[in-house]
């Protein structure tokens, strides 16, 4: 999972980074309103975490031209203004959660989850649905079942859910953060490289299909047919 986080306080950007990144969330940091909604763009995070106070640009600025710019990444506004107005004004300009400091980090973390699952529940097209087909495998939208040249392709439900985070857009790298995700949803007590696991057997299992899964060194990995 990705977080942009926008704040200018470098103790505080510091302390998010060490302790969420414990928590398998890759946060990026931008200190300077003016310039955060460029890395939004560039980074394309899961969930934002946007200060109101910042130079050059405030957080209500920042929010008000992403919104208007199209983008629907979910906000968590992180602010010492506490007052109801302050609260209305961020929501009305476009924020998902309003969180004052100083906060708990268990209850941060919780915020940025959450806002993370509303926002996958609420895009209109679910992912078996839009599955094209690869090589010889099909993904049936109605049972979610996955096939190879008509036949039923045995897969470990990890394995499943892997793959067809791959099939969504072939040839596109897939991170391995956005993996995990899909693939271990929820368990906190598994290692991040348990994905490397799931992709090795899935690779294996790839082998004659018409479809290669591959590696992309910093990217994440992609499915392609075989030329």
């Amino acid at each position: 999972m990705k977080l942009l986080l926008v704040e200018d306080d470098p103790t505080m950007q510091a302390t998010l980074q060490r302790t969420l990144g414990r928590r398998m969330i890759d946060v990026r940091v931008c200190g300077d309103g003016a310039l955060a909604l460029e890395q939004w763009r560039t980074l394309q995070p899961d969930v934002v975490a946007l200060d109101l106070s910042l130079p050059n640009l405030d957080g209500l600025q920042v929010l008000g031209q992403a919104r208007a710019a199209g983008l629907t990444t979910p906000v968590l506004l992180l602010t010492a203004r506490g007052t109801v107005g302050d609260r209305i004004l961020g929501l009305n300009a476009g924020a998902d959660d309003y969180l004052p400091k100083p906060f708990d980090l268990d209850e941060l973390e919780a915020r940025i989850r959450a806002l993370r699952r509303r926002h996958q529940k609420s895009e209109p097209e679910s992912d078996a649905a839009r599955l094209p087909d690869v090589g010889g495998l099909h993904a049936d939208p109605a049972s979610g079942a996955i096939y190879h040249r008509g036949e039923v392709f045995d897969l470990t439900p990890r394995e499943a859910a892997l793959l067809k985070a791959l099939m969504v857009k072939p040839g596109h790298a897939v991170t391995k953060e956005r993996l995990f995700e899909l693939v271990f949803p929820g368990e906190t007590n598994v290692q991040y490289e348990a994905v490397e696991v799931v992709v090795y057997r899935l690779r294996k299992k790839l082998a004659g299909t018409g479809a290669t899964l591959m590696t992309l060194r910093g990217l994440g990995y992609l499915l392609r047919e075989e030329s």
